[in-house]
């Protein structure tokens, strides 16, 4: 009688998870074989895939899920003409359960040149996109039914840096909301700022509040806010290093610049995306150029200060987006130049990745997004 009592309390507690469906969505640059968004269906307790599906479109490089997990939007990282306009855009797909298909909804006009980021408000009606070449953000209205409307506004920053290859003008790098949803912190690579604009979902209003000012040349690219919401971390590209911040109202008050990077590594810095663990005890970033690495730091949860932990290697090439799965337990790296995710284990006491041997291959993957069912 208790074999039959545990057997059947055991089925009760894993039926949910079994019945559970994740599903990982890689975008692309499409190039070489590439032909743009990748649905695979993941199990993240044998760590096995499946690919369901292969969405074409033009250098999807960035993607956003909404909060329903019913939609999905994609850059197409372009510079094309249309008409009058010459810029990229911004699409709208449906997101099928039960197949893993996306349906295309509608596109409209990301506000530049090669956008790069998309984020979506806190509540869904509202998209930002980044557009790196123009260093310009467009705010997009979005429908109940996932559809998009026309660019509401387009705010363009201007300056420039002293880098002068890489900061002749802006380059908005990444559009970050707020978790609260009154903020949107703007990386800017070419002016060595990130912007802060108040922003008030109720009308779409955006406003400029504050900057908070990097070093001259070190080409702020992403960043991510602590769970707790009392600390931001920006990842520095150029210099490979990573500034910490206290968020204070609508102010990035500065705590520590630290490198990503060994003090004796000498090879091509290439730093790109950052962020908190689930469970707000370690930083990660991802660092390309020469390094291929990640590079792992834990974080004083009074301060907000940073201690390097340990860089481990991606065992691949150019890291570029790297992110958690939904059970906070894996951190799965998008190798772009060797066309892999390489899924590592999370140890959640000591920070450490420790490589499950598993692989997914996708030919030039740069962002990995989640939907669980």
């Amino acid at each position: 009688m208790k074999k039959r009592l545990f057997l059947y309390s055991f089925c009760l507690h894993f039926i949910p998870v079994l019945a559970q469906k994740t599903f990982l969505l890689t975008g692309t640059y499409t190039s070489g074989k590439s032909e743009g968004i990748y649905v695979h269906q993941f199990n993240p307790v044998t760590l096995e895939n499946q690919l369901v599906s292969v969405t074409k479109i033009a250098n999807p490089s960035f993607l956003a899920v909404s909060k329903n997990q019913q939609f999905v939007y994609a850059v197409s990282e372009t510079a094309d003409t249309a008409g009058n306009y010459v810029g990229g855009k911004i699409n709208a797909f449906s997101f099928d359960a039960l197949t893993g298909l996306l349906t295309p909804i509608n596109a409209q006009q990301s506000g530049g040149k090669n956008p790069c980021y998309v984020a979506l408000d806190q509540t869904n009606r509202w998209l930002f996109a980044g557009n790196y070449s123009s260093g310009s953000i467009g705010l997009i209205p979005v429908q109940k039914d996932g559809s998009l409307l026309p660019l509401k506004r387009v705010i363009t920053h201007t300056g420039s840096g002293p880098n002068i290859s890489r900061q002749t003008a802006p380059h908005v790098h990444s559009t970050l909301v707020a978790p609260d949803n009154k903020n949107l912190y703007v990386p800017d690579l070419g002016i060595d700022k990130i912007m802060v604009y108040q922003f008030k979902a109720g009308k779409g209003k955006l406003k400029y509040k504050s900057a908070a000012v990097s070093i001259p040349g070190s080409g702020p690219r992403h960043m991510d806010i602590h769970p707790n919401y009392s600390f931001a971390y920006l990842m520095e590209e150029m210099t490979g290093t990573v500034t910490a911040y206290r968020i204070k109202k609508n102010k990035l008050v500065f705590i520590q610049r630290i490198p990503a990077l060994q003090a004796d590594f000498k090879g091509l810095i290439g730093s790109a995306d950052i962020h908190v663990s689930p469970n707000g005890k370690f930083l990660y970033c991802s660092n390309r150029g020469e390094s291929n690495t990640i590079s792992i730091f834990s974080i004083d949860q009074l301060s907000g200060n940073l201690t390097f932990v340990k860089e481990q290697s991606v065992l691949g090439e150019k890291p570029r987006n790297f992110n958690f799965d939904p059970t906070g337990t894996l951190l799965l790296v998008a190798n772009q130049n060797s066309g892999s995710i390489v899924i590592f284990k999370m140890d959640a006491e000591t920070g450490l990745l420790t490589d499950t041997g598993k692989r997914i291959e996708v030919p030039n993957p740069v962002c990995l997004k989640w939907i669980t069912l």
